[in-house]
């Protein structure tokens, strides 16, 4: 692979690369749709049945033939017709049929007239208005057709998919497997939450964030808790996450100044590229090729860690679970909200809260701190504010690009 470790790569270059390096999954199973959420079709969905299986009424109402309408006459009710009950007995001429919403229309009926055109005396029922053919009742297959794609290949079944495919009978559906990834912290003044913290020690909150995310994703993850800064016990980890996974992600290791045993274990293990990008916060980052799998490194600062997974490893596990379509949400336009520090050289996202002014125009104003270390600020926020790479100091009311938050942070 080639080699970035002089200078900064743009965060679009980095993402480029990885896109191309990798294909998506082509295992397959087929599942249930209750255990189906948050997975990839395999292929297109085709509807087995149309969507409605029969004519149907769209309103409460009353069903009619035009033939009858054309004495002015008063029509007396024959029946009533309910969803689930079709009509059982003949219907007589001149005369209507009470129909409920949903319930099929017998053969013969024109139209339904909607309840509050029709005037009901004990002669019958008088109706409002001119009555057209087809008023008020839903076709067979108006909605879908049998044979039709439902859904495509790649895309990811949720609450408006899922009971689609239900809707049509469908109990089970072909999915791509799921990433799996296996994770894991390096570093010797590293905890798990719960544990005391002795001097110089701190809490692993990257692992955990992660974890987090690759659960919101889809993906299988193989937690292989906290490594200490020891080679043996490095190489063994990263031995047994490449021999079960997809992608390995480790969280520090991977800055300037780190342990040299780090950089030259994973390069005797594959072809890996540790990257500076142009970004802030996330300048280190290491991507490459282990023997059987994928290899992402994220920063041990808790915010850069979260960032570099958000814009490069999530595009890649999507890619990777064949999922189609954009994996970041479009970016907007604000105005911000009192004056937002930044130097030229990085692509800077900083975390703010983004809402709609008085006047209609989007807003933003910054959590404060944007410090790598200061993870609260993402509990605050529910956007970035992406400020370009040779942009200055933000003044009040300037203009400004935003990326809001997706599910993955909340947003």
């Amino acid at each position: 692979m080639e080699s970035f470790t002089a200078g900064l790569i743009s965060l679009e270059t980095a993402r480029e690369k990885m896109l191309a390096a990798v294909t998506p999954i082509s295992e397959t199973r087929r599942l249930p749709l209750a255990t189906a959420a948050g997975l990839v079709t395999a292929g297109p969905v085709i509807s087995p049945v149309n969507v409605p299986p029969f004519a149907n009424s769209a309103m409460d109402g009353y069903a009619v033939r035009l033939a009858d309408l054309a004495t002015g006459q008063p029509l007396p009710v024959a029946a009533k017709v309910f969803a689930g009950s079709p009509l059982a007995a003949d219907w007589p001429p001149a005369t209507c049929l009470r129909i409920m919403t949903g319930a099929p229309v017998p053969a013969g009926a024109d139209a339904v007239v909607m309840q509050e055109l029709a005037e009901v005396s004990e002669a019958g029922v008088r109706f409002q208005g001119v009555v057209q053919p087809g008023q008020n009742i839903r076709l067979p297959g108006e909605d879908i057709r049998a044979g039709a794609t439902v859904l495509a290949a790649g895309v990811r079944l949720g609450a408006a998919q899922l009971p689609l495919l239900a809707s049509l009978g469908v109990s089970e559906v072909e999915i791509l497997r799921p990433p799996r990834v296996a994770i894991f912290s390096t570093g010797d003044e590293l905890v798990p939450p719960g544990q005391p913290l002795a001097d110089g020690q701190i809490y692993d909150t990257n692992r955990f964030a992660v974890r987090l995310m690759l659960a919101q994703l889809g993906c299988e993850v193989q937690d292989l808790g906290i490594i200490r800064d020891d080679e043996t016990a490095l190489r063994a980890a990263f031995e047994r996450a490449d021999a079960d996974a997809d992608v390995v992600i480790s969280s520090g290791g991977v800055s300037v100044g780190e342990a040299d045993y780090t950089k030259s274990l994973l390069e005797s293990l594959g072809e890996v590229n540790f990257w500076k990008l142009a970004i802030k916060p996330g300048k280190p980052f290491a991507f490459g090729r282990l023997p059987n799998s994928w290899f992402c490194g994220l920063p041990g600062n808790p915010v850069s860690a979260a960032l570099t997974f958000y814009q490069l490893v999530q595009p890649l596990l999507a890619k990777l679970s064949g999922r189609q379509g954009p994996s970041l949400p479009p970016r907007l336009r604000a105005r911000a909200v009192g004056a937002l520090k930044k130097q030229p050289g990085r692509l800077d996202f900083q975390r703010g809260v983004f809402s709609r002014g008085a006047d209609g125009e989007l807003q933003v104003k910054s959590t404060g701190h944007q410090g790598s270390h200061v993870f609260s600020s993402f509990s605050q926020a529910n956007c970035f504010i992406v400020l370009e790479r040779e942009r200055g100091r933000v003044e009040d009311g300037e203009w400004v690009e935003i990326e809001p938050f997706n599910a993955l942070l909340g947003g």
